[in-house]
């Protein structure tokens, strides 16, 4: 727990200077109806069921109509609670909200942005506990290191299914014909799989030991009324009352702020001894394990509709009581049905279900088939030599184009330190590769730039790349878009002291982004992220200058197969393209050259075939190698324009 509050502490830091200037922040929710005691879409009944919660006043909050005929009696008080909400019509939006998905949190007149569910939950979790420190249990919300919910839906199964998947098909469920009604959604059911998976979690060794303490002493207690008959005085058997779980014992004595029992604390000899394969497995409590967090605040509002529109239709939920039991469960959890009232959602009172048959869930998989079989074959043996010679005799090898400005170089004496990448942390040989490397993407930008387009610098991480071409570019409006909120906070307080004008600031996923924009950048986006920066800039057409990165993280994904274009598809399969992924990481100057020889070659190989796969949709896209190649191990770049 010090390692959270250490961490908070450092954030804590940052955001006081952005709370001194700013006291105010608008939080603006999509509104399409209201349907039974919910509102809708889901992400804004999850939003305001938070704020109910964390009886949170910190936001003005606008609600945004999908329909501009919109008045105030669209939305009754009594969905709203003790909440003030105003309306406001779309194209009255801040310009920097319109280029992004609702939610979206913005500070009044300003140009930073926090858009997407999980990053605005989390933001109004955090401001809660600033503003009142004694809310430690808003705080656990995001629990173990702060890491609920956190990583994007792009590249988390988990974050997917709770943001996107699970609200999207219980909002289809309620909209569908009864016919189409008769089946239990397959994002359902992958929950109900979920909750039924072995629990992993911080201290995992020692609370197991503690479940087999209690199990065998449970047994223990049991034997002697064996063989018995144990009476009362009117003949009818002693009712055993079996023990809470050792897992509701700790889940609920850290919700009270309890300790837990001496008793369950205490191990035996014999228990310390018992090996860790042979320890009992821990069952879920809430969604994410044993502890009430954020996930379960998201699933709450979405699995309330489902059961009563179920129930509305008579329908039999013994193929779900998993879901049944945590959602009892989660209406024991102090404060959660004080906020259920003031959002008008009236609970239902569910009878204890006997668990499904696990053959009856087996095959819903929280990866889709196909893609889990791919992925387990991407675990291979062998070099990249047998792979590469394929394409050979396919005719294709690397292809790298000429340099069309090697020596360009800013003028990095004559800026201001702000601008230098070396006002970080930096050593000062990795400031100056780092100069290097803007050096070759500014020189790509401004050759494509053009007076009032707009820039997005996606995974922009401190603006390294967006606060040289802001300042370089004038006439140009830039946007860094960016996931981790310190990196980007860090970013604007360069570009404060630079006295920027033109320079937004969005924390989001990369999908949340729906704005137009004229040339796309990103410097090192890590695996999978090129490929969605490709797919945004080919969306709005723009020109892209990308610098890949991490390329042994590239895998298929819900949105990605492997290998994308036409011509590689037809030579090689899945995990033959995974090999050269893996050894295009072997750049590192430590290796031997031939070896960075070989990894150098995959780099530009598993890039062509991005670069071939733009090309079916009208690029024109080149593969470069930035100068000097030493100014990293992942010294590639495509540059791509629409024809």
């Amino acid at each position: 727990m010090n390692v959270v509050f250490r961490f908070l502490f450092q954030e804590r830091q940052f955001r006081r200077k952005m709370k001194d200037s700013v006291a105010e922040e608008h939080l603006y929710l999509d509104f399409s109806h209201q349907y039974r005691d919910g509102i809708f879409p889901l992400h804004t009944s999850i939003s305001l069921f938070l704020l109910s919660y964390c009886d949170c006043k910190l936001f003005k909050i606008f609600l945004v109509p999908s329909g501009e005929d919109a008045n105030d009696q669209l939305v009754t008080k009594n969905f709203l609670g003790d909440l003030e909400v105003h309306l406001i019509s779309r194209h009255q939006l801040p310009v920097v909200v319109q280029s992004c998905c609702l939610p979206a949190v913005v500070v009044k007149d300003g140009k930073f942005c926090r858009a997407g569910l999980s990053v605005v939950l989390r933001h109004i979790i955090q401001k809660t506990y600033e503003a009142d420190p004694s809310k430690k249990d808003v705080l656990e919300l995001l629990g173990f290191k702060k890491t609920c919910l956190k990583a994007c839906a792009e590249v988390s199964q988990w974050t997917r299914l709770c943001e996107i998947s699970i609200p999207l098909a219980v909002e289809e469920f309620l909209a569908a014909s009864p016919e189409r009604c008769q089946t239990v959604p397959p994002d359902i059911l992958q929950l109900e799989r979920k909750l039924g998976e072995p629990v992993r979690v911080h201290n995992d060794d020692k609370i197991r030991r503690q479940k087999l303490q209690q199990q065998k002493a449970v047994a223990k207690a049991a034997v002697p009324l064996l063989g018995k008959e144990a009476a009362t005085e009117e003949g009818k058997p002693v009712e055993m009352h079996e023990l809470p779980s050792l897992e509701l014992s700790i889940a609920f004595s850290k919700l009270l702020v309890q300790e837990v029992s001496d008793a369950v604390n205490r191990e035996a000899p014999h228990i310390r001894r018992t090996k860790t394969s042979d320890l009992p497995l821990l069952d879920h409590v809430f969604a994410e394990g044993l502890y009430f967090t954020l996930a379960d605040i998201v699933l709450l509002p979405c699995i309330h509709q489902f059961l009563v529109s179920s129930k509305n239709q008579g329908k039999n939920l013994v193929n779900l009581p998993l879901i049944s039991s945590w959602y009892r469960r989660v209406q024991e959890v102090p404060g959660v049905k004080k906020a259920a009232g003031k959002c008008n959602m009236e609970l239902l009172q569910l009878p204890e279900l006997m668990s499904a048959p696990k053959e009856q869930l087996q095959e819903f998989s929280s990866v889709p088939d196909e893609l889990e079989e791919e992925n387990e074959d991407s675990h291979f043996i062998g070099g990249p030599r047998p792979t590469m010679t394929k394409l050979m005799e396919n005719g294709v090898e690397a292809k790298f184009s000429p340099h069309p400005c090697p020596s360009w170089t800013l003028d990095w004496t004559n800026l201001p330190s702000a601008v230098s990448p070396g006002e970080g942390k930096m050593s000062r040989d990795r400031a100056l590769r780092k100069q290097q490397q803007l050096n070759n993407l500014v020189a790509a930008v401004t050759k494509l730039a053009k007076p009032g387009d707009v820039i997005v610098d996606f995974c922009s991480g401190g603006g390294h790349v967006g606060i040289v071409l802001a300042h370089m570019m004038p006439s140009c409006q830039v946007v860094l878009i960016e996931n981790k909120e310190l990196s980007l906070v860090r970013a604007k307080d360069r570009s404060d002291e630079l006295g920027l004008t033109n320079i937004w600031f969005i924390q989001a996923n990369l999908d949340y982004f729906n704005g137009t924009f004229n040339i796309g950048v990103a410097l090192h986006a890590c695996g999978v992220a090129t490929d969605m920066v490709i797919e945004h800039c080919i969306k709005a057409r723009a020109a892209f200058v990308i610098s890949p990165c991490c390329y042994g993280f590239i895998q298929n994904t819900v949105k990605f197969k492997y290998p994308q274009s036409h011509q590689f598809k037809e030579i090689l399969s899945y995990k033959e393209h995974m090999v050269l992924c893996r050894f295009a990481d072997q750049t590192a100057v430590q290796l031997p050259p031939e070896r960075r020889l070989i990894g150098k070659q995959c780099m530009g190989l598993v890039d062509l075939d991005r670069a071939w796969a733009a090309e079916e949709h009208n690029y024109s896209v080149q593969v470069i190698s930035m100068e000097p190649e030493s100014c990293s191990p992942k010294n590639n770049m495509l540059v791509g324009i629409p024809t």
